[in-house]
């Protein structure tokens, strides 16, 4: 299949015009038309409906554009993969959920960049169903995921625990206060559970499915939510947000997950600056929660 055809169709998805498509791939409006309808050719399927207002994609161009987003990400993945094997560089893809990036999946990529000057790193973030695909493709050899996979040519292992606490920007707050000031940060089914059983008084007027970036919209707004203790311990030191004393913690397991076809020197090294990566968000985690 010719990657320009892909490319097109994104483009045209993107931008809800053919003469926008065209205005970014530097080519003419009848070329993006021509190319969107060879790849219409080759699929047996119309991808785009078209009207005096603009193009919306059909069921079957919905349906194409995950796998066309796929098969962009893999080329250029491939690409830079062989440009490296020429040189003999060490390349690790890393996949890891939004909020397992910040203050632990960052400072991995720290830790591997001084243990092994030169190595070739490439970070991607994703829903669990989504780094799954990833891995079991090939576009990354190691993920975090608070969802364990278990599939052939993979192996899953605990990380660590993240315990959600409650925080609020405000001082001395306990859950008895939070009425009409409460924002449910959607952790997945496990914790609406725990929540539920545990804290069936506080109303869920508002739902955040943004994981650690609710920290962001908390804490200079009138909301209590539950957040990782290792990501807000800055925030608690800092004095942005204040611990729900009587709140109870929330203890959400994440994992990493390793293709088996890695080298074995390679994922040697990714577990050793990994496990010392956890230790110090446990070590962080640890410091908040004894201010309970």
């Amino acid at each position: 299949m010719d990657l320009q055809l892909i490319k097109t169709f994104l483009e045209v998805a993107d931008s809800g015009s053919f003469a926008a498509a065209s205005e970014r791939l530097f080519v003419t409006q009848s070329a993006v038309s021509l190319r969107v309808q060879r790849l219409e050719d080759q699929l047996g399927r119309p991808l785009f409906n078209r009207s005096n207002d603009g193009v919306a994609l059909t069921l079957a161009g919905r349906e194409f554009r995950g796998f066309a987003v796929t098969i962009m990400r893999n080329w250029e993945q491939a690409r830079q993969r062989v440009s490296q094997a020429e040189t003999g560089a060490e390349a690790l893809s890393i996949g890891a959920q939004p909020s397992l990036w910040p203050r632990l999946g960052f400072r991995w990529l720290d830790a591997l960049a001084l243990e092994r000057p030169g190595i070739g790193l490439r970070a991607e973030m994703g829903r669990p169903e989504t780094l799954t695909q990833l891995i079991v493709s090939g576009s990354v050899q190691v993920a975090l995921s608070y969802a364990a996979v278990a599939r052939a040519g993979l192996r899953t292992e605990p990380l660590m625990e993240d315990q959600l606490v409650l925080v609020a920007p405000w001082a001395g707050c306990a859950v008895a206060d939070l009425a009409g000031r409460y924002a449910l940060v959607d952790w997945g089914p496990e914790f609406l559970r725990f929540h539920e059983a545990m804290l069936p008084q506080l109303e869920t007027r508002l739902v955040l499915a943004l994981g650690s970036l609710s920290a962001r919209f908390i804490h200079n707004r009138p909301y209590a939510a539950y957040l990782p203790a290792r990501y807000a311990k800055r925030y608690v030191e800092a004095g942005r947000l204040h611990l729900v004393a009587d709140a109870p913690v929330f203890a959400h397991p994440a994992w990493v997950i390793w293709r088996d076809d890695m080298s074995e020197d390679l994922r040697d090294v990714a577990r050793k600056t990994l496990h010392l990566v956890v230790a110090r968000a446990e070590e962080d985690t640890a410091d908040l929660l004894d201010m309970l």
